[in-house]
């Protein structure tokens, strides 16, 4: 028995941002867009669902990508986060050890 392998179709950040704002437009249902863009309409409704997540997240515009690939948007909030607090952290251990150093000097 042979597996039949898919392969997986892939759009631009474009596309998805333009086909939520022809679905936002609400001249046609979202079911309709999605069959006049050979889309599935449960992909269509997510990509609007990121989209709306994203505008409304604030200051976030410029930092984060409505389409980052795999995941969603505040997954790449929570990487940056998570970047922030590691350098924070070593900077807190940096200054630990100077407080240590400048604690043990004699004074003059």
């Amino acid at each position: 028995m042979t597996k039949k392998t898919i392969k997986r179709r892939s759009y631009t950040e474009e596309f998805k941002r333009e086909a939520s704002a022809l679905a936002e437009k609400r001249e046609k249902p979202i079911s309709q867009v999605a069959k006049d863009l050979g889309l599935n309409e449960s992909v269509l409704r997510r990509w609007i669902a990121r989209t709306k997540e994203v505008s409304n997240m604030p200051g976030a515009e410029a930092d984060i990508k409505a389409f980052p690939g795999h995941g969603r948007a505040r997954d790449a909030e929570l990487v940056r986060l998570r970047k922030e607090v590691k350098a924070l952290r070593n900077a807190n251990e940096i200054l630990k050890k100077a407080a240590v150093i400048f604690a043990t000097e004699e004074p003059l």
